[in-house]
């Protein structure tokens, strides 16, 4: 269009018919530019992510609050199989341009925690050789981490920190799960005064005697 209006310009007589030629030409590559900006900037995204590789398929991310891996990648959408077997699709672009956690980034490892709220006469030592003796057979734990630690205290409970670590995310949830309810078990079984409770302080106050 642009070599077409350039030549008629160039004939008097119709010349102002190449600069109409022209200026439509401008108006419609501007139009054509908006309308494809979206899908232009949509199929940069897609080659970004092929070349960069934030996410690839079966990783583990958590996206728009939910949890769960990476099924399928294409040019224009990504598909996230969420824990629950449900389906959540978002745009490629969603990827460059909005923050999201990607635990299998680097590597499948990951850390767990498990937290205690327990009264101030728990031994902790006592914790720390139960953990110990959960996590020797355990069938989900790596062998890697193993940590006991009193992350904060209040007026009326001391909160303990077990940190464990296993293969991936799926094993370290479940790998929390049984080492809360055993620990509770343990807790309640061996010292059930440890538990969390609220003292109260009674004075019994001498009433005058009659005169």
């Amino acid at each position: 269009m642009l070599a077409v209006a350039a030549m008629l310009m160039t004939f008097e007589g119709i010349e102002q018919l190449g600069k109409g030629l022209l200026a439509s030409a401008g108006i419609a590559g501007v139009v054509i530019g908006f309308a494809a900006q979206r899908t232009l900037g949509t199929f940069v995204a897609g080659m970004q992510i092929a070349f960069t590789q934030p996410i690839r398929v079966d990783d583990v991310v958590i996206v728009e609050g939910e949890w769960g891996r990476i099924e399928e990648i294409t040019l224009t959408y990504v598909v996230v199989k969420i824990w629950d077997l449900r389906r959540l699709i978002l745009p490629i672009n969603y990827f460059i341009e909005k923050p999201f956690q990607n635990w299998t980034r680097v590597s499948a490892d990951i850390l767990g925690t498990v937290f205690l709220y327990v009264d101030y006469t728990v031994p902790l030592e006592a914790i720390r050789q139960e953990l110990t003796r959960l996590l020797k057979d355990h069938k989900l734990w790596d062998g890697k981490v193993n940590v006991v630690q009193v992350t904060n205290a209040t007026e009326r409970t001391v909160e303990v920190r077990l940190l464990v670590s296993a293969k991936d995310a799926g094993s370290a949830w479940d790998l929390r799960c049984d080492l809360r309810e055993k620990m509770i078990d343990f807790l309640q079984r061996e010292y059930p005064d440890a538990l969390p409770r609220i003292r109260a302080e009674l004075e019994q106050k001498t009433l005058p005697e009659p005169s």
